[in-house]
């Protein structure tokens, strides 16, 4: 069935009640028929649910529109994208474990990396998102992992997924892909080699800012390895929230299609403005990678970053003058936002950290959302207007 299809008809099966709509699984626990069936169950000789840290009817749902939309065999959710990020590396890493990376990450895939995995004796490598050359340089023998975001997080560059699954085939590595800002509508990382695929299902897939959720969904042998670790350190989905992020599914299409076209009408509203400058958008012409988004992207999505000419001073002018536009360090909602990295989500990081990853002080998240993209223009107009 087409993306679409799929999306609002992949149900759990019908209850008694005939429900049209997939019913809420308010419970922690499920109970057994007789002992034979309690030990068969936990010994997993039986498929179903034993306990809510473990499965859930409203999270095995959202798992599998996800792992269809993704091309994926299996796939396992999470409390958070970070709980998901954290636990796909754990699940994974061993002591002694190193982890290539494209140095542009979220804030607090950094933080994994410089001030956690250490403890355990995981190490890291940077390569420059503009430069993939120099991955096979930084290869290891210990090393396990390549891991990067595209587009990334807040630059919004691009990296080429296709050459990264080369690599990663080449050396036997396992190339796990954040694609929190492209969503399985409009990329598909595991088509060009990506073993594994992570999710913020609390961005564009929620799509409202209602709830957290993660989810990670690739290669089943792997899944199976972070499933058992998830289950025993305990970052499980709430059946509540899984409910809603399926649900929202239903609507990815149509609202992402929205969402794309807003962001590509401001954005070239931003490239004609004085105060702006080095505005990145994927199907933006000017980007640099444009070609490479139009490969492996069906459209742009809703993440523009541009700086502002004044630097940080002029950057908080500009945060303080918006008027329609949420200040937020969310992004992914139907209401438009602006963001400020240098002092928020990458705020932890050193000056050189920021710089290598190509974050200024002066650069700009926009988070487009489906208001109407000339309110939008207006608002962002009158505070460039003032910086």
């Amino acid at each position: 069935m087409h993306f679409e299809t799929e999306a609002i008809r992949t149900q759990t099966e019908r209850t008694q009640f005939q429900e049209h709509s997939t019913p809420l699984y308010l419970t922690s626990s499920y109970v057994f028929e007789d002992a034979e069936d309690m030990r068969a169950s936990f010994a997993e000789e039986k498929e179903r649910n034993i306990y809510s840290r473990f499965t859930n009817p409203n999270t095995s749902e959202f798992v599998e529109k996800i792992t269809k939309m993704e091309g994926a065999e299996a796939g396992s959710a999470f409390a958070t994208g970070m709980s998901a990020v954290f636990s796909t590396l754990a699940a994974l890493l061993d002591s002694g474990d190193h982890i290539i990376s494209a140095r542009a990450v979220f804030g607090s895939t950094h933080s994994l990396f410089t001030k956690f995995f250490p403890k355990w004796n995981i190490s890291h490598s940077y390569f420059n998102v503009n430069d993939v050359d120099k991955i096979e340089s930084l290869i290891r023998p210990e090393t396990k992992i390549i891991f990067a975001e595209s587009p990334t997080n807040p630059g919004v560059e691009l990296l080429d997924l296709e050459v990264l699954g080369k690599i990663a085939e080449k050396h036997n590595l396992i190339l796990i892909i954040d694609n929190c800002f492209a969503t399985p509508y409009l990329q598909n990382p595991i088509k060009f080699g990506a073993q594994l695929v992570i999710h913020s299902a609390t961005k564009l897939i929620d799509g409202q800012g209602r709830v957290l959720g993660g989810v990670t969904v690739g290669n089943a042998n792997l899944i199976r390895e972070i499933y058992l670790f998830s289950r025993n350190t305990g970052p499980a989905l709430s059946p509540f929230n899984a409910w809603v992020l399926s649900k929202s599914l239903e609507t990815l299409p149509v609202r992402l299609d929205r969402h794309c076209e807003n962001a590509l009408k401001i954005a070239e509203f931003l490239e004609k403005q004085p105060n702006a400058e080095k505005v990145k958008y994927p199907f933006l012409k000017s980007h640099p990678q444009y070609e490479i988004a139009k490969k492996q992207m069906k459209a742009g999505g809703n993440i523009i970053s541009f700086e502002i000419k004044g630097g940080l001073e002029a950057g908080r002018n500009f945060i303080n003058a918006i008027e329609l536009c949420s200040r937020s360090a969310n992004l992914g909602d139907t209401r438009s936002i602006v963001t400020h990295p240098a002092s928020t989500t990458h705020s932890k990081l050193s000056e050189e950290d920021r710089l290598e990853a190509g974050i200024s002080v002066g650069l700009v998240r926009i988070s487009v959302g489906l208001e109407h993209p000339d309110d939008v223009i207006a608002d962002l107009e009158q505070a460039l207007a003032r910086v």
